[in-house]
């Protein structure tokens, strides 16, 4: 890459106050762009914080997958994995458990709130705890809904998904769990993007599956997955493969989601994976 471009040097041409970005390779961070210290909010993402933190209490006993939370046949397992049926930001149950893939804030919070029972810990507090502090995310903070209200860096993103890759805090059996489709088969919406049918996702994190078009790249393999936050911010971890791609991108700003990103990301993705990978 040297005298050539980097795709990374794009994230200043996306119109956005503050853009900051990196790519990890085999858990070593080989480009940056801007401020990667930089704290904003995540919006969505924090919801693969709150899952992983929800996935330690699982393996400390505090609580389970299979939990009643929520209206009758919902689990802790199907709010994090959207199929409990709720509404996106209130508290009605729209459908039936695992019947349809409806994206949900309330079920991030409705599990938070059941590790917050179980445990006896406000949310944030276990979080820190359990997932910030162990991974040395110092500048990592959740300031309000466990479902969208995380602050953090570039540099602290970089650190959870080398711990996603490489699990310290969990078990490979449960931290599987979280990037594997569960409840497969449901249809649903993505925000800004549509209906799609399947839409897989796992406990945390959105797969890509056969899904087209992916904020996640054309070149993006089935098993990619992540997440993106309507304060315009994304992460995303290509699963290992034999062709040695072994990639994870962060991209934060500080600009609402839009027809921008809809428009930037895709074709970023998969800039980032022909130069990297």
């Amino acid at each position: 890459m040297s005298g050539q471009p980097s795709p990374l040097d794009e994230v200043a041409a996306w119109g956005t106050p503050f853009a900051a970005a990196a790519v990890v390779r085999a858990g070593a961070t080989v480009a940056t762009a801007g401020d990667t210290a930089h704290t904003v909010r995540l919006a969505s993402i924090t919801k693969l914080l709150t899952a992983w933190a929800v996935l330690v209490a699982v393996e400390e006993g505090a609580v389970a997958l299979d939990d009643p939370v929520g209206q009758p046949g919902c689990t802790l397992g199907l709010l994090l994995c959207h199929a409990g049926g709720y509404d996106f930001d209130t508290p009605r149950a729209l459908v039936a458990p695992a019947t349809r893939r409806i994206y949900s804030s309330t079920g991030y919070e409705l599990a938070a709130g059941h590790v917050e029972s179980a445990t006896g810990f406000a949310f944030a507090d276990y979080l820190s705890e359990a997932v910030l502090q162990p991974l040395g995310m110092a500048s990592s903070e959740l300031r309000g809904s466990p479902a969208a209200d995380a602050w953090s860096s570039v540099d602290d993103l970089v650190r959870f998904a080398t711990e996603v890759r490489t699990p310290t805090l969990l078990d490979m059996t449960t931290a599987a769990q979280f990037r594997t489709v569960q409840v497969p088969d449901l249809a649903g919406v993505l925000p800004g993007w549509g209906r799609f049918d399947p839409l897989p996702w796992g406990f945390g994190p959105e797969l890509r599956g056969a899904k087209s078009p992916s904020w996640m790249g054309s070149s993006a393999p089935a098993g990619c997955f992540g997440h993106f936050g309507g304060a315009g911010t994304l992460l995303w971890i290509d699963p290992p493969s034999s062709s040695g791609s072994d990639l994870a991108a962060v991209a934060l700003t500080d600009h609402e989601f839009g027809d921008w990103a809809v428009d930037a990301w895709p074709g970023w993705s998969d800039q980032v994976r022909a130069a990297y990978s």
